[in-house]
């Protein structure tokens, strides 16, 4: 098998959508929960039904700053007749307002018993001990229900619901202090290569990035990384590092996914489980494939930085939403016109790396193609500002069309 694959290299490529399909069959939610503190649950997963404990707010409040009064007592008060009222001398929460009587409350304040209007700061004038009235108002009017901004019982999120600041606020107005959660999945970065060091490379040696880059591209994606040192191109040490990380929930490695004569990685993984997917009709980054052994998916993303980021943003990211059931969100985007022609091989699905440029007077940046070949060229994809996808049908995107620049950095 591992001789028929090298010497047929990849002409049957499998098609992105195709793929990711086939690894959404292949992977699922590992299901574990626990109980975070909010502060800790920006970006987490719900993993359970959200409802309210408690009325917001618990008892009626005053939406305005002004005094409490029974509304009865300001009806015919007009700018020239003003109601006048006796000013209680006491804080909300403990004065009472009696008929004919109005009690300073501000915006928040809870509503003195008895009183079940607020009159506003701008309508009414306090003279010694009394205050005068210039305007009428009706029973509940400038005041806020229990319960007006969220009910007891109501429901509030569902399972796989992303968790936002907005939400831990809210969250925290109804009296909770922790949230159910999916644990974060579990996943181990491998980078391999012979040629690969951490620092000071010599002749014939390459500073190792991939396994830095996609570490924290997981943990962006709400996963927790193990990122091991570079593995040499060797089956058993190829072997040993795959299955440390089966007790995880992913692996994912870079590099030796191809069909050279070093790229050993299919041929292990094969003995180890089984290859569902191996060459996908995408540039650059074809050599992608994923396997399954022993339950856990194993992710091979190519060895060459680009590639390496095309892939992790195209299959890695979706797999770690998968872990924990949380949906995947579009990439924002920027219209934008295309400076130069972007050329597309038929059946291939191409990310053209641009820069996008603002011009005085024009609302739409030019777009500039900083490379299209050349998944090596790590520059090219860092100084960028984003990609345009070219579809599988079309052979390239002419010059001077406006095209949507994908920000798959800035997204989660």
């Amino acid at each position: 098998m591992s001789t028929d694959r090298k010497q047929s290299g990849f002409k049957q490529r499998t098609r992105v959508d195709d793929a990711l399909a086939a690894l959404r069959d292949a992977v699922d939610p590992h299901g574990r929960a626990e109980e975070v503190p909010l502060a800790d649950a920006d970006g987490r997963t719900l993993a359970a039904t959200v409802a309210s404990p408690a009325d917001v707010p618990s008892a009626p409040r005053a939406a305005m700053d002004g005094y409490a009064v029974r509304a009865e007592d300001t009806f015919g008060a007009a700018d020239r007749s003003p109601e006048v009222l006796r000013a209680v001398d006491a804080e909300p929460t403990e004065g009472t307002v009696g008929h004919g009587e109005a009690l300073r409350v501000h915006t928040g304040s809870a509503l003195p018993e008895g009183a079940d209007a607020v009159v506003m700061i701008e309508q009414a004038e306090a003279i010694a001990d009394e205050v005068e009235v210039f305007g009428a108002v009706a029973e509940g009017e400038n005041v806020a229900d229990a319960g007006e901004d969220v009910s007891e019982g109501q429901h509030l999120y569902d399972p796989g619901h992303v968790l936002r600041p907005s939400d831990l606020g809210l969250l925290k107005s109804v009296g909770l202090t922790e949230v159910p959660v999916f644990e974060r999945p579990q996943v181990t970065v491998i980078p391999t290569g012979d040629e690969l060091v951490q620092a000071d490379p010599g002749p014939g040696e390459t500073i190792e990035t991939n396994g830095l880059t996609v570490a924290r591209f997981v943990e962006r994606w709400g996963g927790e990384a193990t990122e091991l040192a570079p593995v040499e191109d060797d089956e058993t040490a190829l072997e040993e590092a795959i299955r440390s990380g089966l007790d995880g929930d992913l692996v994912v490695t870079s590099g030796g996914s191809s069909v050279g004569q070093r790229d050993l990685l299919p041929e292990v993984l094969e003995e180890l489980g089984e290859i569902v997917v191996h060459g996908v009709a995408l540039k650059p980054g074809h050599p992608f494939g994923f396997a399954v052994v022993e339950d856990t998916p194993v992710l091979m993303l190519p060895g060459y930085p680009v590639a390496t980021i095309v892939n992790a943003v195209q299959f890695l990211r979706p797999t770690v939403k998968r872990l924990t059931d949380a949906p995947v969100p579009p990439h924002p985007t920027t219209e934008a016109r295309l400076e130069r022609k972007i050329a597309s091989e038929p059946g291939i699905r191409t990310f053209a790396r641009v820069r996008l440029e603002h011009h005085e007077g024009d609302p739409v940046p030019t777009a500039t193609p900083t490379r299209v070949s050349g998944s090596g060229v790590l520059s090219s994809v860092a100084l960028a500002d984003g990609w345009v996808v070219v579809p599988e049908a079309s052979e390239g995107i002419d010059g001077d069309e406006i095209v949507a620049v994908q920000h798959w950095e800035g997204d989660r």
